[in-house]
């Protein structure tokens, strides 16, 4: 095989079956391969739209044996209309400011990162985050990608106000990919992770994106089953992307 045809036609690798995260007794496999050669960013939007996600320079989707659990989920963006609850929930957030930043790790973003795992996810796979591996998992990348910050609107000038959540997010050709989202746990009553999904569909709408890539929703796994309430949704079926409502 030559040098060219290893850029072409990445390899592929599967993972070791591990506990899996979202379905109690089962066990997960991935198949992954790395987002290098000359088209990094051209491999990513081909491998988003088949399903995969991306961490860091790594791009992987679930190869279970016997489950077909994990399925890919994007919003249609054009056709979405907040109904009343998302409506009460922006309303609640009309004094936060989004800002797109680059691609670029802070302190301040690792604190609250890390107040958010240990209130939300201290038996998570990512509890025992250090800086440098939020560091490296916002900044070790190849591909177009940023991270949107949010804050309340400042009441003076020049003044920054506290970070309350961010969102790491990569710019496809056909929509915006939330890869991490994460926020202050004490803001509980914002509903901030909703708020994140809606603000990001306003942003691929007015990118003249028409998908927002939401992830993977599981069946019977209640941290994934808000990812329905974004209707209209598409899944990735056996055949091809589908309307599931």
């Amino acid at each position: 095989m030559t040098d060219q045809s290893r850029i072409r036609f990445p390899q592929f690798y599967i993972t070791s079956p591990q506990p899996c995260p979202y379905l109690e007794g089962r066990y997960e496999k991935k198949v992954f391969t790395h987002l290098l050669g000359d088209e990094p960013v051209s491999l990513n939007n081909t491998l988003t739209q088949a399903g995969f996600r991306r961490s860091q320079n790594i791009a992987y989707r679930p190869a279970c044996e016997d489950c077909q659990a994990c399925i890919s989920v994007r919003v249609v963006v054009n056709e979405f209309r907040p109904g009343r609850t998302f409506r009460r929930i922006l309303a609640r957030n009309e004094d936060l400011r989004g800002h797109s930043r680059a691609a670029t790790a802070t302190d301040e973003q690792y604190s609250l990162l890390r107040r958010y795992l240990d209130a939300r996810h201290a038996d998570g796979g990512m509890a025992d985050m250090t800086d440098q591996d939020y560091k490296a998992m916002v900044e070790d990348t190849t591909i177009h990608t940023n991270i949107v910050e949010y804050r309340r609107r400042a009441s003076e000038p020049g003044e920054t106000a506290p970070l309350l959540a961010a969102a790491l997010t990569d710019t496809l050709d056909d929509g915006l990919s939330m890869v991490y989202s994460f926020y202050d746990p004490e803001e509980t009553p914002r509903s901030l992770g909703t708020f994140m999904v809606l603000d990001h569909i306003e942003r691929a709408r007015i990118l003249g994106l028409p998908y927002v890539y939401l992830g993977y929703w599981v069946d019977g796994s209640r941290k994934m089953s808000y990812k329905t309430r974004f209707a209209p949704l598409e899944a990735l079926m056996p055949e091809g992307w589908r309307r599931t409502a």
